[in-house]
Formats: structure tokens, sequence, C-alpha cells
């Protein structure tokens, strides 16, 4: 009987030590927010400029994130048609840091630099971050439908929604 109970002891410690691992497996900085703009601009970084939150432009992007956005400005990066987003979304309770590439109203390139959360993390791989390229916005919906992944809705939902914000503020940029 004690080996059973030592067995059970063993197994269940070996669960636990798993589940740990796999759970903060799922957090980190894949990239940092410098390194994704040099590979983007191939190391010429162009000027920053930002959007400014006001009007009809909070408006929008408070309809597309579900909720009101907490800074006074977002920043990004321009070179001719293409712009580079680096853009924040809660996943289910922590930020996710996205890096969005857009080119001629589409996306060009999606990438998650950096996830806190301890599930879901499985939108960082290509596989999945496929979808959105080449994808456009019309009417602030994404003109393709993006596949979710079991057990990561709420941070397949943040990527969709930053996507479709760079989208937008891209189309707000190119009509300045």
């Amino acid at each position: 009987m004690s080996n059973v109970i030592s067995g059970f002891k063993v197994f269940l410690l070996c669960s636990v030590l798993l589940l740990t691992t796999t759970i903060s497996h799922a957090r980190g900085v894949y990239q940092t927010n410098d390194a994704f703009l040099a590979e983007v601009f191939n190391g010429t970084l162009p000027q920053s400029d930002v959007v400014w939150m006001k009007g009809d432009v909070r408006q929008t992007v408070t309809d597309i994130l579900g909720h009101p956005y907490a800074g006074l400005r977002i920043r990004y990066w321009r070179e001719g048609q293409r712009s580079a987003w680096i853009l924040e979304e809660i996943g289910k309770e922590e930020p996710i840091t996205f890096g969005v590439v857009i080119d001629g109203d589409r996306v060009e390139q999606v990438k998650v630099l950096a996830y806190r959360e301890s599930r879901g993390g499985e939108v960082k791989y290509p596989a999945f971050t496929q979808q959105f390229q080449n994808v456009g916005l019309v009417d602030n919906r994404l003109d393709k439908h993006i596949d979710g992944i079991t057990g990561a809705t709420l941070s397949v939902r943040a990527m969709t929604n930053v996507v479709r914000l760079a989208l937008y503020l891209d189309s707000f940029i190119s009509q300045s």
C-alpha cells in the first residue's frame, strides 16, 4: 500500500512540475521593440510619429478594442507606404505586446513581441500569425476569417483587435 501512495506522490509531483513548466513557458519577451523595428526597416529606422487619441479617432479606437484606449497617443514608424506599429492589448489579465507591419492597407506581418499570460501563447507561432498576411479592413472588420485556437480565445481576440487597430490607424494617417 505504501508503494502505491509513494507512486501516487511521485506522479502528483511530476504532474505539478510539468504543469508549472508548461504554464511558464508561454511567458516571455520574444523580440524587443528595437529589434522588431530594425528588422522591419532593415536597420534604418525612420523617425517616429504619433496619432493623437481625440474626437472621432478615440471613438473608433474604442469601438475596435471594445474599451477605451488608455493612452493619449499611439506611436508609429512609416517609410513610404509601409508602417510599423507596436501595440499592447490585454489577453485575459496581462498585456500582450504585438508588432504589426502594414503595407499598402494590407497586413504584411504580425508578431508577438512579449507575452505575459500563463496560457494562450500559441498565438506567437507563425502557423497562427500567417493567417493575418495580406488581410485588410472593411468597415473596421477584417476582410478574412481568422481561425481561433482552443484555449487561447482571449489571446486570439487581442491579436485580432490589435491588427484591426493597426489597419484603421494606418488608413487614418494615410488620409491625413
